[in-house]
């Protein structure tokens, strides 16, 4: 199964809420998660969603060294490490 920007989306926002400093259905791939509004808290609620919804594993040392969605896209999609 290949993880889309909807399905990121979804998951940020069961996890962590929306973001108050942007729209999640904009252009947000390139956009550090900081710039988002979201910490390492919310990105490790992240992961832990993504692996009770998706049964997709990011390791919690992992989900926090992940700068943009996009890079955690290309991470479960792609493996990138």
């Amino acid at each position: 199964m290949r993880l889309t920007q909807a399905d990121l989306v979804s998951a940020i926002r069961s996890a962590a809420g929306d973001s108050e400093l942007v729209d999640l259905d904009g252009d947000v791939l390139d956009l550090r998660f900081d710039e988002l509004g979201y910490d390492s808290l919310a990105l490790l609620e992240v992961a832990a969603t993504l692996r009770r919804t998706h049964g997709i594993t990011v390791p919690d040392d992992t989900a926090v060294e992940l700068g943009t969605p996009a890079e955690l896209l290309r991470f479960v999609n792609e493996g990138v490490r």
